[in-house]
């Protein structure tokens, strides 16, 4: 899984109508250029192609403010909208995915309900544990790993990779089940965090 498709998909919700611009804007505020492949032209390439697709609805409309041709402005789909939840639920529960999947799957967790996302990272937590006892069945011999020589060295790491991710998504569900953010339905406003047109990015 790609995180672009979930970063721009869930840019472009946030806003309810954003242009190019202002996506790209938004994910270098959040720093995604920095640990994911959200680059300029991997985003208004993913833009084009989820409009293509379905998921975003295209409108060539909108004034451009620099005086040029209309600005492309895109809007969420509902198809946009069933695929942008798939792929969230996908980032929390799914230990296979990279770290950028995983950042962007917490960036807009929110949009979930509270006890959906504690079950979600419940999830996470048991697969992981699945993981954890199928590598060290399987790959540990009886000497332990200093008999696979440098290459033991991967084992400490899987199972470094498999408690430090548990640990982690643990941590998390305690914070939630305390009451930490707002969540969908919960009547209150949930932190988005998203930049106004024209405005700038001041960590860019």
């Amino acid at each position: 899984m790609s995180a672009i498709r979930l970063l721009v998909l869930g840019a472009v919700k946030q806003h309810g109508r954003a242009h190019g611009y202002q996506v790209r804007n938004d994910l270098e505020y959040w720093g995604a250029h920095e640990w994911s492949h959200a680059k300029p032209g991997s985003i208004y390439h993913a833009l084009k192609q989820m409009a293509k697709q379905g998921l975003l609805r295209a409108d060539e409309s909108a004034p451009s403010t620099a005086g040029g041709p209309p600005r492309v402005e895109y809007e969420i789909t509902d198809a946009g909208r069933e695929e942008y939840l798939r792929l969230l639920r996908e980032a929390l529960s799914s230990y296979e995915q990279g770290l950028d999947v995983r950042a962007a799957g917490i960036g807009f967790m929110v949009d979930l309900p509270r006890a959906e996302v504690v079950e979600l990272l419940g999830a996470r937590i048991r697969a992981l544990d699945e993981w954890r006892v199928r590598v060290t069945e399987y790959y540990t011999p009886e000497g332990g790993p200093e008999q696979l020589g440098h290459i033991g060295e991967l084992m400490r790491l899987w199972v470094f990779s498999a408690d430090a991710g548990r640990e982690w998504a643990r941590g998390l569900i305690e914070r939630i089940e305390a009451g930490a953010y707002v969540f969908a339905g919960e009547g209150g406003e949930p932190f988005v965090g998203v930049l106004a047109d024209g405005q700038d990015n001041p960590y860019a």
